[in-house]
C-alpha cells in the first residue's frame, strides 16, 4: 500500500490520500473557489460429414484486439450518484483504451457510485461534499496535470459517468485530438433524447459565439477530448456547469482548433419534469455566471 503526499497550493485543500492496492483515493478537496470499438471476429469451426447429409455449423463470435492509442490517454469521468451506470462506463472505457489511466471524480455521491469504481479498477478523487461539476473535474485533473508537460503527452478525455455502454463510442475523440487534427474534439449526440425547451442550450450556443466567435453545435456536451496544450489553456477548468462553456471559450481563444464528432451515445436525459426544469435552471445560473467571468477576462 503506498501512501503519497500530494501538494496544489490553489486547488487543494487538506487533501487526505489513501491507497488501496495501488489505486488513489482523494478525499476533502477543494477548487480554487472553495467550492462546491471492439471489432468482432468470427470463428466458423465446420463439421463436415464423411458422406451426403446436412453441414452444421458452429460459429461463435469473440472480441477482436482494439489497438491502443500511443500513448494510452488519461481519462476523467466525471460522476455523481451513478452507481447503477458507472460500472458500464468503466467497462467499455477499458475495453475502447487499454492501458488507459482513468480517474473517476466522484462529487459526494450518497449511492455508492465510488465504490464501484473502485471495484472496476478506476482511481477515484471522492468529496465530502458537493462541489459542482467544474470545481470537482478541476481536483481530478489537478492529480494528472503533470501528463501535460510530458515529452509525449496523452491525450485528455473528458466524459460522463452516466454513459453506460456508449462510452467505447468516445474512441473517435481521442483519435481525432492523437492524429492533431484538432486540438479539442467535442462529442455531439446523434440522437437526443430528453430536455427541454432548449432555453439553456441556446443561451450556452450564443455565449460561446459571442465570447470568441465560434459556433457550437454540441456547446454543453461533457465528452470532449484535449490536447495537452489545450487543457493547460483551460486548467483550472469554470465552476459547475459552466465548465464546458469555459474550456470552449479558452481553447479558442488560446488560438487552437476545435472540431465536433457526431457520435452514438446515450446518457441519463432530463425531462419535462419538475426535477428536470430544477437541473436546467441550475445550469443556465452558471451558465451566465461563466459568460460574465469571461467577459470580464476579454
Amino acid at each position: 500500500m503506498n501512501r503519497l503526499a500530494l501538494l496544489a497550493a490553489d486547488l487543494l485543500d487538506g487533501a487526505v490520500v489513501l491507497g488501496l492496492d495501488r489505486h488513489l483515493h482523494f478525499h476533502r478537496l477543494e477548487d480554487d473557489h472553495g467550492v462546491a470499438v471492439g471489432d468482432l471476429v468470427a470463428d466458423r469451426d465446420f463439421d463436415l460429414p464423411d458422406g451426403s447429409g446436412d453441414v452444421r455449423g458452429d460459429v461463435r463470435h469473440r472480441r477482436g484486439t482494439i489497438p491502443p492509442v500511443s500513448p494510452p490517454p488519461v481519462v476523467i469521468v466525471a460522476a455523481r450518484n451513478e452507481a447503477d451506470r458507472i460500472g458500464d462506463t468503466l467497462d467499455a472505457l477499458a475495453d475502447a483504451f487499454p492501458g488507459a489511466h482513468v480517474v473517476v471524480a466522484d462529487d459526494a455521491s450518497s449511492d455508492g457510485t465510488g465504490d464501484v469504481a473502485l471495484a472496476h479498477g478506476a482511481e477515484l478523487v471522492s468529496r465530502n461534499r458537493p462541489h459542482g461539476k467544474g470545481g470537482n473535474v478541476t481536483a481530478a485533473v489537478a492529480t494528472v496535470i503533470d501528463r501535460a508537460r510530458d515529452p509525449d503527452p496523452p491525450v485528455f478525455l473528458l466524459c460522463d459517468g452516466d454513459l453506460g455502454v456508449s462510452a467505447g463510442e468516445l474512441r473517435p475523440l481521442v483519435e481525432a485530438v492523437a492524429a492533431a487534427r484538432c486540438d479539442l474534439a467535442i462529442a455531439a449526440f446523434r440522437s437526443r433524447v430528453g430536455g427541454g425547451f432548449g432555453v439553456a442550450l441556446r443561451y450556452a450556443a450564443r455565449a460561446i459565439e459571442r465570447l470568441c466567435g465560434y459556433r457550437a453545435g454540441a456547446p454543453i456536451s461533457g465528452q470532449r477530448a484535449l490536447s495537452a496544450a489545450a487543457l493547460r489553456a483551460a486548467f483550472p477548468f469554470a465552476r459547475g456547469y459552466g465548465m464546458e462553456i469555459g474550456i470552449t471559450v479558452d481553447v479558442v481563444r488560446a488560438g487552437l482548433e476545435v472540431r465536433e464528432v457526431e457520435l452514438d451515445l446515450a446518457h441519463r436525459a432530463t425531462g419535462r419534469t419538475l426535477g428536470g426544469f430544477v437541473h436546467r435552471a441550475r445550469q443556465l445560473r452558471d451558465f451566465r455566471r461563466v459568460y460574465r467571468e469571461k467577459r470580464r477576462a476579454e
